[in-house]
């Protein structure tokens, strides 16, 4: 049985620790349940408010579409990344949020399924996706499975339930953040070369259409906007008082220190370090890369490091300036032991240097997919300088479980990590 930081790997997917729980205060336990279900509600509010004026820039767009519009509205998409990439440290712990993020974060996706795409870099067919280049802007009549489907009019029902992970292939993303960036800034042609996806305004526009059937994708796109925003507002509702998924952590101290410390490790190690960012760099594949169509891929990454911050410091800053803030992890381990405090905190540190490293070469002009680029050693070890902070830091919040005696911790593998073989299988 492979091992990762002194967990037993089930299944090679998930790491699992048991440990004897003895007596906690859990008076303290709940203030530090409370806090962390405050900033989630938070997060999750100014991840809507960010959405609402996305579709307030679409809604310029689509109204007079012109260089400066088709600017702002992409300005407004990579503002809508910065609270939602920090909300990231709800998965995995907390069952509501990993059930319902797939439809507004679901990645790679198969851009073939929504509109155009170019098929000498795309390709033209999959063996393992049939709606590949399916385009269903330009074909109001697909098939799926056999099934006859009626795309005449591009509607939620549609989206949502007709075409998104149709066929059961996850590829199959047609709602969410990333086809609403697919659909602002189209393919990157560059591969691991300087520049994003270059869409020209022209098509969302009524006269001088390019890429044919600009009144669908503006249908597509207003109403993929319009889900999101619906997909928003039910996670804010269930971080609210009262809510469930707020009542689920609550109402349990122990469950709720235990929801914090798996989202913490499993996006800290096998979802960020590994399937976004080492797989990548195995790879040299900008494919691989997160916000891949429009190069703000080091901006989630730091993003997401910064939610695991949050959440172990009790503290986030709002998109308006105002802090939550409230009892946390650090006050409830500095309480039973302060070095293992200080070396989280030390870590925490290392992984949002490193990662402001990267954010730093990207803001020079050098992208992420171009770091991540054969041959790139400099830009390469840099990307590896943060996974390995990455995976440090997790070793830390392994540390944690054992601290707070609680009973058992699941966190996300990855293949990459775990098992770099498999992957050029």
């Amino acid at each position: 049985m492979r091992k990762l930081f002194g967990l037993a790997l089930v299944s090679g997917a998930c790491a699992v620790l048991a440990i004897a729980t003895p007596a906690r205060a859990d008076a303290d336990a709940a203030g530090v349940v409370n806090a962390y279900a405050d900033i989630a509600h938070a997060g999750y509010e100014d991840s809507l408010i960010t959405a609402r004026r996305l579709q307030d820039a679409i809604k310029a767009l689509v109204s007079g579409p012109g260089v400066e519009t088709m600017a702002a509205a992409r300005r407004a998409w990579v503002a809508a990344r910065v609270p939602y990439q920090q909300t990231e440290a709800y998965r995995f712990g907390n069952p509501i949020v990993d059930e319902w993020e797939g439809r507004v974060n679901a990645w790679p996706l198969d851009e073939g399924l929504i509109d155009y795409v170019k098929t000498d870099i795309y390709g033209d067919s999959s063996d393992s996706n049939t709606l590949y280049t399916a385009n269903v802007i330009a074909n109001p009549n697909l098939s799926i499975g056999g099934k006859k489907i009626d795309a005449t009019s591009i509607t939620k029902r549609l989206l949502a339930s007709e075409l998104h992970e149709a066929g059961g292939v996850e590829a199959n993303v047609a709602t969410g953040y990333h086809a609403i960036e697919f659909l602002l800034w189209g393919q990157d042609l560059h591969r691991t070369g300087p520049g994003a996806g270059e869409r020209p305004h022209t098509d969302f526009a009524v006269r001088g259409c390019t890429g044919g059937n600009c009144a669908r994708r503006v249908a597509y796109l207003m109403v993929a906007t319009e889900l999101l925003i619906d997909d928003l507002e039910e996670m804010v509702a269930a971080w609210a008082p009262g809510g469930a998924a707020r009542g689920a952590v609550a109402g349990n101290p122990d469950k709720g220190l235990v929801a914090m410390i798996t989202g913490m490790g499993s996006l800290s190690y096998g979802e960020l370090a590994g399937e976004r960012m080492k797989l990548g760099l195995m790879l040299h594949d900008p494919e691989e890369e997160h916000d891949c169509f429009s190069d703000n891929t080091h901006h989630s990454h730091y993003y997401n490091a910064q939610g695991i911050r949050n959440v172990y410091l009790g503290r986030y800053r709002r998109v308006d300036g105002r802090v939550v803030s409230g009892p946390s992890l650090s006050d409830l381990v500095r309480a039973r032991n302060a070095p293992l405090d200080g070396e989280m905190k030390s870590k925490l540190d290392a992984t949002m240097a490193a990662m402001t490293g990267i954010v730093t070469a990207a803001e020079d002009g050098e992208s992420y997919d171009q770091m991540i680029a054969n041959g790139n050693v400099a830009g390469n070890a840099r990307v590896q300088a943060a996974i390995d902070a990455l995976t440090t830091q997790t070793r830390s919040i392994e540390k944690l479980v054992k601290a707070l005696g609680l009973s058992s911790v699941r966190f996300e593998g990855s293949d990459s990590l775990d098992n770099p073989q498999k992957v050029f299988q």
